[in-house]
């Protein structure tokens, strides 16, 4: 290549050159504009001009958005004035005066407009800024009746299109706000002047604004009162607004629907105390839409039928009874055009009317079941996915909405639409399936659930005609074989089914759960899930009791199958089983789980460990059951006693039942004990549970034994004391172990909320010694015990506090010295309680203990720290309760703060931290200017402290004042806080620079750049600009996030359940044409086709019958000869019986030959069945060493990049730069083969110097030639 500013050689002579100084010769002679400008620079305009000051400040203005706001009256800026005048005076408006400062709220959204380059909405700026300017010279206060009436006199004098638009717009701003009364004053005017605008508009061509016009004819006509309807002018308005409801514009059209629903749903009237049950025109609209339809006729290219379809599926459910007969009749006979948008826009219209719940005076159940009969003979074909969807839809809120009028006549409809729905279950499209199987569930849930008390028993021998042949129906046939690839679905109905119906059911029930039981029996059984919750469903509704009535268990003890192939029932039943009797669990469970321990037991001794470990395994999973028949059984009151021995016993002498026990036993008191009668049953044996558990939990576990237990132990011991009244009188124990100790106090802890006064005082001179203990451990629990006595909410712990008050604030001042650190969170804790309850003669013990909770807010613990912040927050509020005045309160208290800061390092710093605690709690309630200013100046010279703490205590107090003070308020102490942050040593600056930079991020989201930089040192700066550069790259990701989501959220995404018809009917299911590689034509096929609709011929030939009933479902939305491929091309080939064969890549063949384990293992892998049709050929490559190198030679370096037409290398796509790779070879550092490789890189060497000299001859010839 040519190096830059050189000229190719041997094009010097062919160039001109320039003389030195002389390459300007060729510019222009004349400089007009030079002139000009120098001309208008030196000298002043000799004639007037429209360039004056004024001129310029605003034209400086519009340009940096800054509009200036002018009181004065509305002149041009630009008018002629005197050469004197025009050079000094200023002008008192500008053009746009009565837009900018406009006081109506209602125009805010035009004042965002001023700027557009629109010419509409420069002409709106302009005529709202001209109405401004007259209402306020007549003396006006710009109210929306003034401007109502000024705009109206201005639509009647303006004849420009673009003029009537700006404020036929203003005009539909204003109405929406005017009284209601100054509307209805001047209904008879504002009609007339309306309309006469409209009717022009609608001859016109251009109808810009016709929209708006629209609009406030609507909001004229909703502000009316119902009276004014009898009059036919109002009607006339009315129906003119209708006439554009299939205008062929759009927005026009949009505007017309928009305002007619409008009227009809939010007319004044209609939500006063006597509203009418529909609105007056509601029939004159349903006779519109009628006659609409019919005169469209079939013609398929008319769009008006649709138009009148969008418009009903907003207002049929404001119409009368009557009107919604007539239009339903209309849907469906329009529905028989076999078009399929018009089919489409008709199911969206019934959908709607459905799901509004309409009363019975619009919508009857006699009129809705006849629709839900009618809707049958238009019922899709089952390969037409999009139309079969939304008939499920409609059907479902049909029904649903008929079982809300009159659930016998629904639950006489339900069986037909059972059927259909079942028969959907063989649609080939999953999502037919998955939306029968919702539809399903919901008819069971919100039709048949509600009337299964009034069905009673259903039997076997239902007839059709009966409503409860819907259970039938799913029963017998859901789970035959021709239904076996929508098993999963069917298992969910069947699931849901059994918890509607199960106590009423159980005839029909067994035969269905013997044959889920075969299923589940069945070798890999695909879907086992779903049949363990179809069961599950069973066991809730029936019980237990009734399922193992019809699925045996078959475990007895004894010679049992070791596999036992219904072992599957016992976790079903535990997760499951609620609401049930405890009775069978201790009549059948109880005994069955004693059997295999003791068959376990047998089984171990003699010898079989294995055998022995199956059946302890199952008996530990039948005691699993208990807490789930524990929860809300029916018969606690009977059965409690017969299992509470067997209970006790488990807890003694069981360790490996102790959890299920406990949860049981806690399930029981929190879930099921919902009456006085079930407590006093439950606290009656607690004579025998407490000590039971009072021994186990004292006892210390073996050694090698878990200790898990415990807990739940403690835990059941605290539920149990909740409905137990029995007074524990030992309190102490002679055993003098650690262990037994700690234990003891755990159970006083446990205890200490529940008994008397006298008890609590006793309990508390018990565990005084042990609050000054050096043994940390049960210096904690003491404290934890008076904890419990302090805070518990029972009348007899408020009265032990208030009793002992002057001897706990003694004990606690004499043992803070003693007080260990573990024992610190529950001492805090005591505090807290006490501190509550104090007044204001204790304010010397606050006092005396401020400096133990400043210096716990250090403490290891978090529990301790969190409370001395919680036990300042409480100290606070009790010197609020003191004072009276939060303000003096705040005073005093930061006063006794202050004193911190002069201590050591370690209570500044906790000082600094209780302040920044209190500031962010009272941040409302400090004083703005004395007290936050002392603060914040205390704090920020301590910023320049050589301690690393005192700093970082420092700088969290600065973030918490950032997050807590409004704008205003901060910018006043900005300043110090920067003269602190800039004063820090370079070391402490260093150690916390993330916090500084997340300091002064806050500071320039809050302050801006210039500002915060202006304030700082200049070692601060590089850390600015670069929290600017990331503020800047996180505001540009953030946009593209958003973008991104948005377009995201456009696109169409598979959805199991649309909740609407209109996302259901969303996907067009019409097939493009086959040529889809003519981008030129697609969006021409794609509205071609639709619209389109294709007819299904008959099978074998038969002709098709169009007198046939259900000719309709030969109507398809889709192409069925467009059938879509359900195979996958993987790549790779298939046996008969559908195995894949998979051969490894060449590559991979190469590599893996190096070594003969990798050709063991190739061998081993390419050994194939007998049974395959297509065996993979077995075929030897060369590989490796010795007799197995390969033969052909070496592979020339470089013969990929030989070019095959000429001499040289060629450059390949994808590859490396044809140069001489040399490979690295360990042979090479070989001395003696030295000689042998100098002698390659000579070659190579002399080789490239040949070629580079026969191409610069080659390039001399071309260059003479």
């Amino acid at each position: 290549m040519v190096k830059s500013g050189k000229l190719r050689s041997g094009t010097g002579s062919k160039l001109k050159r320039w003389k030195k100084g002389h390459s300007s010769d060729s510019n222009p002679q004349t400089s007009r504009f030079r002139q000009a400008a120098k001309s208008r620079f030196f000298s002043r305009p000799t004639e007037k001009s429209d360039l004056t000051v004024d001129a310029l400040k605003l034209h400086n203005e519009l340009q940096t958005g800054q509009l200036e706001l002018s009181a004065g009256g509305r002149k041009d800026a630009f008018m002629e004035e005197g050469p004197e005048e025009a050079l000094s005076e200023r002008t008192s408006g500008t053009f746009l005066s009565g837009l900018s400062d406009c006081s109506n709220l209602t125009f805010r959204k035009v004042q965002r407009l001023w700027e557009s380059n629109s010419a509409a909405h420069k002409e709106i700026c302009a005529v709202l800024a001209a109405v401004t300017e007259v209402i306020r010279g007549q003396g006006g206060k710009e109210t929306e009746t003034e401007y109502f009436a000024a705009l109206m006199t201005t639509l009647e004098v303006v004849d420009s299109a673009e003029s009537q638009a700006a404020v036929a717009y203003l005009l539909n701003l204003v109405m929406k706000r005017v009284p209601a009364p100054v509307l209805m004053s001047k209904f008879s005017d504002t009609t007339k002047a309306l309309m006469d605008v409209m009717s022009k508009q609608a001859m016109s061509e251009t109808a810009s604004a016709l929209r708006w016009i629209l609009s406030c004819l609507a909001t004229l006509l909703r502000k009316q009162d119902a009276s004014v309807w009898n009059y036919p002018s109002t009607l006339q308005a009315y129906h003119g607004l209708l006439s554009f409801t299939v205008h062929s514009k759009p927005k026009v059209r949009k505007a017309a629907q928009q305002g007619v629903c409008s009227v009809l749903r939010g007319s004044d009237f209609l939500f006063t105390d006597n509203t009418p049950t529909h609105h007056p025109a509601a029939v004159t609209t349903a006779r519109f839409c009628i006659k609409e339809m019919e005169q469209a006729g079939g013609s398929k290219e008319d769009t008006t039928t649709l138009h009148v379809l969008g418009l009903l599926k907003e207002l049929m459910g404001t119409f009368p009874l009557g009107a919604v007969k007539s239009c339903c009749e209309t849907l469906l006979r329009v529905m028989t055009l076999s078009h399929v948008m018009v089919t489409a826009s008709a199911m969206q219209a019934f959908h709607r009317l459905f799901s509004g719940k309409p009363n019975a005076s619009t919508l009857s159940a006699e009129l809705n079941a006849q629709i839900i009969t009618a809707l049958y003979d238009y019922l899709p074909s089952e390969s037409d996915l999009q139309p079969l969807l939304a008939w499920l839809a409609v059907m479902e809120k049909a029904h649903v909405h008929l079982a809300s009028l009159q659930s016998s006549l629904s639950l006489g409809h339900l069986p037909r639409l059972f059927s259909a729905a079942m028969s959907c279950l063989l649609s080939p499209h999953t999502q037919v399936v998955s939306a029968a199987t919702n539809t399903l569930k919901t008819l069971l849930t919100e039709c048949v659930a509600p009337r299964m008390e009034e069905m009673g028993k259903i039997s076997g021998t239902v007839s059709a005609g009966n409503p409860s042949y819907v259970c039938k129906i799913i029963v017998e046939e859901g789970l035959s074989y021709r239904f076996h690839a929508s098993w999963p679905f069917v298992l969910q109905i069947l699931g849901c089914f059994y918890r509607v119906a199960g106590k009423q059911a159980h005839p029909i029930m067994n035969k269905s759960l013997q044959s889920l039981a075969d299923l589940r029996s069945t070798p890999q059984f695909p879907f086992s899930g779903e049949l363990d919750l179809a069961v599950g469903g069973a066991i809730e509704s029936m019980g237990p009791e009734v399922v193992l009535g019809a699925i045996p268990l078959n475990i007895t003890g004894y010679e049992d199958d070791l596999e036992f192939p219904r072992s599957w029932l016992v976790p079903v039943i535990r997760d499951h089983v609620k609401n049930t009797h405890l009775g069978f669990f201790t009549s059948y469970f109880l005994p069955l789980a004693s059997t295999l321990k003791q068959r376990a037991d047998e089984l171990e001794k003699a010898g079989q460990n294995l055998e022995a470990k199956v059946y302890q395994t199952l008996q530990l999973q039948i005691w699993t059951m208990l807490p789930g028949f524990c929860t809300c059984p029916v018969d606690l009151l009977a059965s409690f006693k017969g299992i509470a021995r067997t209970l006790g016993m488990a807890v003694n002498e069981r360790p490996d039942l102790r959890l299920t026990v406990c949860q049981a036993l806690r399930t029981l008191i929190n879930k099921s004990c919902s009456t006085e009668e079930e407590k006093a049953e439950m606290g009656r044996f607690s004579k025998n549970f407490l000590p039971i558990l009072f021994n186990v939990y004292s006892q210390q576990p073996a050694a090698g034994e878990p200790s898990t237990f415990r807990m739940a132990v403690l835990d059941t011991i605290k539920v149990y004391l909740t409905v137990t009244e029995t007074q524990v009188k030992r309190l102490s124990s002679k055993d003098s172990t650690e262990f037994t100790r700690l234990s003891m106090m755990d159970l006083l802890v446990a205890m200490a909320p529940f008994v008397d006064a006298v008890t609590m005082t006793k309990t508390f001179e018990l565990i005084r010694p042990y609050l000054e203990t050096k043994e940390p451990g049960m210096q904690k629990k003491a404290y934890r015990v008076l904890e419990e006595m302090c805070g518990g909410e029972r009348e007899e712990c408020r009265s032990f506090v208030v009793a002992n008050l002057e001897t706990l604030k003694l004990v606690l001042l004499e043992t803070l010295k003693n007080a260990s650190s573990p024992a610190k969170r529950p001492r805090l804790k005591c505090l807290i309680h006490i501190v509550k309850r104090l007044s204001e003669e204790h304010k010397d013990f606050i006092v005396a203990l401020l400096p133990e909770v400043i210096i716990c807010t250090k403490e290891v613990s978090v529990g301790a720290r969190k409370n001395a912040y919680t036990l300042l927050v409480e100290i606070g509020n009790a010197f609020g309760r003191f004072c009276g005045n939060t303000k003096d309160a705040m005073k005093e208290y930061l006063a006794l703060l202050y004193a911190g800061l002069t201590g050591s390092v370690t209570m500044i710093t906790c000082t600094v931290l209780a302040l920044t605690r209190l500031v962010f709690e009272y941040k409302g309630k400090l004083g703005k200017v004395n007290t936050l200013e002392q603060l914040l100046h205390n704090i920020c010279l301590l910023l320049s402290s050589r301690t690393r703490e005192i700093v970082k205590a420092s700088l969290g107090f600065i973030k918490v004042i950032l997050f807590i003070m409004d704008p205003k308020t901060l910018a006043s102490h900005v300043t110090v806080m920067m003269e602190g942050i800039g004063n820090i040593k370079d070391d402490v600056r260093r150690h916390f620079r993330t916090k500084l930079k997340n300091i002064f991020t806050k500071f320039i989201r809050k302050f801006g750049f210039e500002l915060v930089k202006s304030m700082l040192p200049a070692e601060h700066h590089k850390v600015l600009v670069n929290i600017r550069k990331a503020e800047a790259r996180t505001k540009r990701r953030k946009q593209a996030t958003e973008q991104q989501d948005n377009s995201e959220s456009e696109e169409e995404a598979p959805k199991p359940k649309s909740e609407s018809i209109e996302d259901v009917l969303a996907e067009s299911d019409s097939d493009l044409s086959e040529d889809e590689g003519k981008a030129s034509n697609a969006k021409k096929v794609g509205k071609r086709q639709k619209g389109r609709a294709w007819l299904k011929e008959g099978e074998d030939d038969d002709p098709l019958n169009f007198l046939d009933p259900k000719v309709s479902q030969r109507v398809l939305a889709t192409n069925p000869e467009m059938k879509k491929s359900t195979k996958v091309d993987h790549g790779f080939k298939v046996t008969s019986d559908g195995r894949l064969i998979i051969r490894e890549d060449e590559e991979e063949d190469v590599k893996d030959k190096g070594t003969k384990k990798s050709q063991k293992r190739k061998f081993r892998d390419d050994n194939f069945d007998e049974d395959m049709d297509i065996q993979p050929q077995l075929k030897y490559k060369a590989g490796g060493s010795g007799i197995h190198r390969p033969l052909g030679g070496s592979r020339d370096i470089g013969a990929d990049y030989k070019s095959k037409k000429g001499k040289g290398d060629v450059k390949k796509k994808g590859k490396l730069d044809p140069y001489a790779y040399i490979p690295l070879k360990k042979a090479q550092l070989n001395r003696r083969k030295r000689a042998k490789l100098q002698g390659q890189f000579k070659g190579m060497v002399r080789g490239a110097q040949k070629g580079a000299l026969s191409g610069k001859k080659m390039q001399k010839k071309k260059r003479k030639a």
